[in-house]
């Protein structure tokens, strides 16, 4: 059950007819991977942690740079030169004292990618290159764990979830293919910083769906934003029967 302190501390959204107190004690019950505590984690990590999921585990082998102030909102200038993951816990303890938090502070390899994407119910990609994407979409696969994936460079973002669960659901490589390590990222391109936070914030909003069980998630659709417009486009995805990752073979 939740405590007289959850009750008071979560009580607007307890109102929300949508969340209810079930929905609360889903979320707190449940366990999330965040991979990446950048321009995206800094919002999800936050978000997640202050609407009462019960377990954040954090992954990031980084440091805290003064370059990453700019947009990466859960560290501060006190934190240059920390582990990402040291500056992040402490902030979410801070916001949130009620929830455990687990620490990944080195780069996950197969094995313990695998085990802790295992160890979870949901995962948030939100890191900035692309073979992490493809190993943290083919650990989703093989586990069968929803995957609620955000990009964002220069003034355009994008987002979508994948969740192999629903048979119709493509995974990250259905729509991106081999894809290229080339691509620019926010260290050579820019990026403006109110666009991770709004990227960050609709990740940590479809998690919540996903946990709490209410809405319609974005599976099966690419949201992207360009922010010099301020505009939102939607496009249906469907799922590659040939795909490689989560192909009939590979079921």
């Amino acid at each position: 059950m939740l405590t007289d302190q959850e009750l008071l501390r979560y009580s607007r959204q307890i109102l929300l007819q949508q969340v209810d107190i079930d929905g609360q004690l889903k979320l707190k019950h449940s366990r999330v991977l965040i991979v990446g505590l950048g321009g995206l984690g800094s919002p999800v990590a936050l978000y997640l942690a202050a609407a009462g999921v019960g377990e954040l585990h954090v992954a990031d082998f980084d440091h805290v740079d003064v370059t990453n102030l700019q947009r990466q909102i859960i560290h501060d200038t006190a934190s240059v030169g920390q582990s990402k993951v040291d500056s992040a816990l402490a902030r979410l303890a801070a916001i949130n004292p009620e929830i455990t938090l687990l620490a990944h502070r080195r780069a996950l390899d197969a094995d313990s990618l695998a085990k802790a994407v295992e160890a979870v119910d949901l995962v948030l990609d939100c890191c900035d290159n692309f073979g992490t994407r493809e190993a943290v979409n083919a650990a989703c696969v093989a586990a069968r764990k929803p995957l609620v994936s955000g990009a964002a460079i220069r003034l355009e973002g994008q987002l979508s979830v994948f969740d192999v669960r629903q048979p119709a659901s493509p995974c990250y490589h259905c729509l991106y293919g081999h894809g290229s390590d080339d691509d620019l990222t926010c260290s050579e391109a820019g990026v403006i910083g109110p666009l991770v936070g709004v990227v960050g914030s609709l990740q940590a909003l479809e998690a919540l769906k996903l946990l709490a069980g209410f809405g319609e998630p974005l599976v099966g659709r690419l949201l992207l934003i360009d922010a010099l417009g301020t505009r939102f486009r939607e496009l249906r995805v469907k799922r590659d029967p040939a795909c490689s990752v989560c192909g009939p073979a590979h079921e």
